[in-house]
């Protein structure tokens, strides 16, 4: 599905945020993973702050939205199912922790170079793709 406006692009990112933070949440009631439940916790509030980010950008930039088509850009790269913690071991919830984050990096900073007629939103895309970036250097300190 094409993203073809800055309410399209903004609206994928907040279900970025929120899926990733179902998969946390559902992560840090594993067994297999209770040693990272702080991490992930602290993934999860952060995940709560980076909605907020995104919502109050849609709302501050609301008179622009119209303004800017966005042409070749979906939604399909970027769309990829974590799976259910519950079912993996610590280093399949690890890894699937790290495909996601790596995805989030990757939508928020090619969402961030379509859109950056709009500066202030591409600036706050910037911003929640190098939040993500610290999660993967996080993750890529952690041992199995």
């Amino acid at each position: 599905m094409p993203l073809t406006n800055f309410g399209a692009i903004l609206n994928f990112a907040e279900q970025v945020e929120r899926d990733d933070m179902t998969f946390y949440r559902k992560a840090a009631a594993t067994e297999a993973a209770a040693s990272y439940r702080v991490l992930f916790e602290m993934f999860i509030g952060e995940g709560k702050k980076n909605v907020s980010l995104v919502q109050r950008t849609r709302r501050e930039n609301v008179t622009e939205m119209i303004l800017e088509p966005i042409r070749d850009f979906a939604r399909d790269s970027y769309q990829q199912a974590a799976g259910d913690p519950a079912g993996m071991d610590l280093s399949a919830v690890l890894a699937a922790a790290d495909a996601i984050e790596n995805r989030a990096v990757r939508y928020y900073s090619d969402a961030a170079e379509k859109i950056r007629a709009l500066p202030e939103v591409s600036r706050a895309l910037k911003t929640l793709a190098k939040k993500r970036t610290k999660r993967l250097g996080q993750l890529e300190n952690l041992s199995v």
